[in-house]
């Protein structure tokens, strides 16, 4: 047996007394001399050869005492010193006898296990009370719900609640309360018909007539000494529409990508550009225009030479605005030449409605082509409102009538340039100019809608209901959509009586009146 080396003295610490309820109803366990012996190994010099296992040399430093006496702390102490001063002694007395009398110890009871409710006198502070839950509480009532208004407060949301304007816990009050109080049920009812009365909520964006309403009653009351002629004012009111609609655009709207489409031949064809492109091919077609007027031509000197093409003049003055930093640049051209050309209509008053136009291959008398470019303004303008998800109005029923009515007149020409290219079938028979010949009946139906008798044999002859052979029935929005070359002549939603191949021909020569 290794020999036993007592335990370094520990300092004395004055006692604290403590007060623990429940060690008193235990009683004071350090009264017992065997949990004493088992209790403080600093008092037992065996305790250093057995609870100390780095002790491997047999040196007998007692590394585990000095460390087990440094981590009770001050309260361990001070219990050690209340037993010291119980038995008269530091304790070495018991110490030398437990090592010198391994027969006593042996018989010695064995200590009885602390018990795991029994306080314990050498924690630095007292154990923190667990919170009690017992499993069989009943759990926490719910909040009731909350008191109903009084009268008077309820009677006051009454016109709320008629215009749907109360919040939802609102709302459920008052029709809880209107089944219990008729009075107040009886006012509901008549606020109710009020709110029907009331004016319906209109849309934040400007009715499209509103403009024309404005200048039909200021000339109403003091005529113009200049006027607009009748058939530029189509053209007069979409060039503003549009206006109004680039106004309110961000210049990355600008840059969106726009499709065009019109019909070629047999086959529908598109091209895709931008807001910016688009206002472009107006300004560089409107220029035909001007130029018949005598205004300066947009494109200036970069204009090509030759017969004027709309197709081709685009084209250049699509590869001339290429380079610029802003989409805007396009616009105020455009703005500024439909101003100058209204102001130049307007001061030539009649002596320039029948002045030609040329367009290409064909020409348009002055004052349909005011009505063409009218037409494509809105086509096109349409196209803009589409790609950046803008609503758009169709034209006054007036001025659709007009451009509807172009259309119409167009369409024995359109029909004659197809039969020369050998995509329409032959005339039956030759008819004299002024004659009547087969005919058409176009029947155009809603706003601007009308009906127009169509020559089926000749440019020059006369279309008349006494010589119908097919009959036509279209709505105008879808008519001017299938001239715009927007949809195809086979998908065109229209009724129709009478030849087919006259039905097929006229529809195809629709379709052929759009171009870029």
């Amino acid at each position: 047996m290794p020999p036993v080396v007592p335990a370094p003295p520990v300092p004395p610490v004055t006692p604290v007394p403590l007060h623990d309820p429940a060690a008193e109803a235990h009683g004071d366990l350090s009264d017992d001399p065997s949990v004493d012996s088992v209790a403080d190994p600093v008092a037992d010099p065996s305790a250093d050869s057995v609870a100390d296992p780095v002790d491997d040399e047999g040196d007998g430093a007692g590394d585990g005492a000095r460390d087990d006496a440094g981590d009770a702390g001050t309260a361990d102490r001070a219990s050690h010193t209340r037993h010291a001063g119980r038995t008269g002694s530091t304790g070495s007395a018991g110490h030398t006898g437990t090592a010198s009398g391994p027969t006593d110890a042996a018989e010695a009871p064995p200590a009885e296990p602390p018990r795991a409710d029994a306080p314990r006198e050498h924690s630095s502070r007292a154990p923190e009370a667990e919170p009690m839950t017992d499993p069989a509480a009943p759990p926490a009532p719910l909040p009731g719900p909350a008191p109903a208004p009084p009268h008077r407060v309820l009677k006051s949301l009454l016109g709320a609640w008629a215009l749907s304007a109360c919040s939802a816990e609102e709302t459920a009050a008052v029709e809880a309360h209107l089944t219990d109080c008729a009075s107040c049920a009886d006012e509901a009812v008549r606020l109710r018909d009020a709110v029907g009365l009331l004016h319906p909520a209109d849309s934040l964006d400007l009715d499209p007539l509103l403009r024309s309403r404005v200048l039909e009653g200021c000339l109403g009351r003091r005529p113009a000494r200049i006027p607009v002629p009748e058939w530029a004012a189509p053209y007069d009111a979409e060039t503003a529409k549009l206006d109004a609609l680039l106004r309110d655009m961000g210049e990355a709207e600008w840059r969106a990508p726009v499709r065009l489409r019109w019909f070629e031949g047999e086959r529908p064809v598109e091209r895709q550009t931008t807001v910016a492109g688009v206002i472009g091919h107006l300004l560089a077609v409107d220029g035909l225009v001007a130029t018949a007027l005598g205004l300066p031509d947009p494109l200036g000197t970069a204009a090509p030479p030759g017969t004027p093409d709309p197709l081709i003049r685009t084209e250049t003055l699509w590869r001339g605005c290429s380079g610029t930093g802003s989409p805007l640049a396009t616009h105020e051209p455009w703005r500024e030449q439909s101003y100058s050309l209204m102001r130049q209509v307007s001061f030539a008053g009649g002596k320039v409605a029948e002045l030609a136009v040329p367009y290409g291959d064909f020409q348009l008398a002055l004052r349909d082509a005011f009505l063409d470019r009218a037409f494509e303004c809105w086509v096109h303008a349409g196209d803009i409102a589409d790609a950046v998800d803008y609503p758009y109005e169709a034209p006054a029923a007036a001025h659709l009538n007009r451009m509807v009515d172009l259309a119409a007149r167009l369409l024995p020409s359109a029909l004659a340039d197809r039969r020369r290219a050998g995509l329409a079938s032959p005339p039956q028979r030759l008819v004299e100019a002024g004659a009547p010949g087969r005919t058409l009946h176009l029947e155009v139906e809603g706003n601007g809608g009308g009906h127009w008798y169509i020559a089926l044999d000749s440019p020059a002859a006369l279309g008349t209901p006494d010589h119908t052979v097919a009959h036509i029935a279209l709505d105008s929005a879808e008519f001017c959509q299938l001239a715009a070359g927007h949809i195809s002549p086979e998908d065109a939603a229209a009724g129709q009586h009478g030849e087919r191949d006259a039905i097929r021909e006229v529809l195809f020569a629709t379709a052929s009146l759009s171009r870029l």
